[in-house]
């Protein structure tokens, strides 16, 4: 299957109660203040504007190739999806997950100190690929293997964080 005819989908959901790496579960529930069991307890984490993490497969893969040991989770990301291009993703653009969650996009993800922990260079080798952050609409249950809807918003988010 090629990548412009693929369905975006859920390939790993990734909790820890914080800091790096996140460990995959199979299911979790969601709720505004993001995934229950994540640790949200630093105050950038503390905004409905970042409460969920989301960032591509294909990116992991992308920066594991440059060297990299990088599998879900392993940098920070709540949810690992494939085939959404999720930094292409203009803000405001909603996703509809198949269980019936819905999140917006509303802020670039910038790579995080934490990540030095990985690798000194992975900061910077990571910008512009690191995945973004969403705010939640709908709450409900999320697992592995869920479709990914995207809507694109027609004009700039009234919740998006400038």
């Amino acid at each position: 299957m090629s990548a412009l005819n693929s369905i975006s989908r859920i390939v790993s959901i990734n909790i820890s109660r914080g800091g790096i790496p996140k460990t995959p579960v199979p299911v979790v529930r969601l709720t505004v203040a993001g995934l229950e069991g994540d640790g949200h307890n630093h105050a950038k984490h503390k905004t409905p504007f970042q409460a969920v993490c989301i960032q591509d497969l294909e990116k992991l893969e992308e920066l594991s190739q440059g060297g990299y040991i990088l599998s879900p989770g392993k940098a920070g990301e709540n949810l690992t999806v494939e085939h959404l291009h999720v930094n292409s993703l203009p803000l405001g653009t909603v996703l509809e997950f198949s269980g019936g969650v819905i999140l917006e996009i509303s802020k670039a993800r910038k790579p995080c100190y934490v990540m030095d922990a990985i690798h000194p260079r992975l900061k910077t080798d990571a910008l512009g690929r690191h995945g973004m952050y969403a705010r939640v609409v709908t709450e409900g249950i999320l697992s592995v293997g869920e479709t990914i809807a995207v809507k694109l918003s027609p004009e700039k988010s009234r919740f998006a964080n400038p």
